[in-house]
């Protein structure tokens, strides 16, 4: 459907309100309901909170009146910045967010945890990234979301997975996925400030306007279709360059001075170990080797004293009715403790 109304026309974007409330809904009665089935409940911290807030005003900024309508009918370089602001502020800013405990029930699935794990690996979630948000700005796919509402949520939902995996090796959080060492974290992220955004070349080095959705660009913006397009390059480019090389930069300075293997082995908490068990259960009923718990994903096989972390157990030692190990000396529950500082 194409648009009628003018470029700043107020629309309510009614869908957009209900899939935010939908969610923030989902998150806090989440949080409430597994807080109170349980006797150690993990704490929703307000750090946690205010990330979780501003995921929820950054989306409403990117999916709602006026950016949307822009990004939707009427400028490239609305769109290319609705999709920045979905991957580089709302998907961080939810992997910090939401609840610790709602993190580990919703990753808890065999599928997602399986997804996530390879995730982690800087090579797959590049090229994953890399993928979803260069294949998402197709002429197809363009004219898609400019068409349709439902096409137009699925892309979006979409850039937000997308940030979700360029963010997951960097931020940690999720059970049994540890962060980087500092120096990988680092060249992670400059690798990802350029490959994803080659595209941004061609926007501002092309002799003709790709979409012709937005012919129309001078009516909303006062610039010739071709102009918005070289504008969203620079966009693109710029943004990506500013923010995964300031984050970049920030790990590296924050890493421990006694070198880079000490800054990639966290601390564990008991949901990491659970996790492992987890992991252990699947790869026992698929009939695969088990190995020790932690030593493919933290490179430790036994216990170390200098880093404080109980060495892995095995799932056929010290088990209780469940089949987890019986002790009172467990990790603590909820976040690790945050070590980059």
């Amino acid at each position: 459907m194409g648009a009628t109304a003018g470029p700043f026309a107020y629309q309510p974007h009614l869908f957009s309100w209900a899939v935010l409330t939908a969610v923030t809904g989902l998150v806090v009665g989440g949080h409430v309901r597994l807080s109170r089935s349980t006797d150690r409940p993990i704490p929703w911290t307000q750090r946690q909170i205010a990330a979780f807030a501003g995921a929820l005003v950054a989306s409403v900024v990117a999916l709602t009146w006026p950016l949307a309508d822009l990004a939707a009918h009427w400028s490239l370089a609305a769109l290319v910045t609705q999709r920045l602001i979905l991957l580089l502020a709302v998907a961080p800013l939810l992997l910090l967010g939401v609840p610790y405990d709602v993190l580990r029930r919703v990753s808890r699935p065999a599928l997602v945890d399986g997804a996530l794990t390879r995730l982690q690996r800087p090579a797959v979630a590049v090229v994953t990234v890399t993928v979803l948000v260069v294949g998402s700005m197709t002429p197809t796919l363009v004219r898609a979301q400019s068409r349709s509402l439902l096409a137009r949520g699925a892309i979006d939902l979409v850039i937000v997975l997308a940030g979700l995996a360029l963010w997951l090796p960097v931020l940690g959080r999720v059970p049994g996925i540890p962060r980087l060492r500092p120096v990988v974290r680092f060249s992670y992220l400059v690798i990802q400030a350029v490959v994803p955004g080659f595209l941004s070349f061609i926007y501002i080095f092309s002799n003709h306007a790709l979409y012709p959705e937005f012919a129309k660009s001078h009516a909303a913006i006062g610039l010739r279709p071709l102009n918005d397009q070289q504008i969203a390059g620079f966009i693109s480019k710029l943004s990506l360059l500013l923010v995964l090389l300031s984050v970049s930069a920030v790990v590296l300075a924050r890493a421990p001075v006694s070198g880079e293997e000490s800054g990639g082995n966290e601390p564990l908490v008991w949901a990491d170990v659970e996790r492992e068990f987890e992991r252990a259960d699947r790869r026992r009923s698929h009939g695969a080797p088990i190995e020790s718990i932690g030593s493919a994903d933290r490179g430790a096989d036994s216990g170390d004293e200098s880093s404080g972390r109980p060495p892995p157990r095995s799932p056929g030692r010290g088990h209780g009715l469940s089949g987890h190990p019986t002790t009172n000396r467990e990790p603590p529950e909820g976040d690790p403790p945050d070590t980059s500082g």
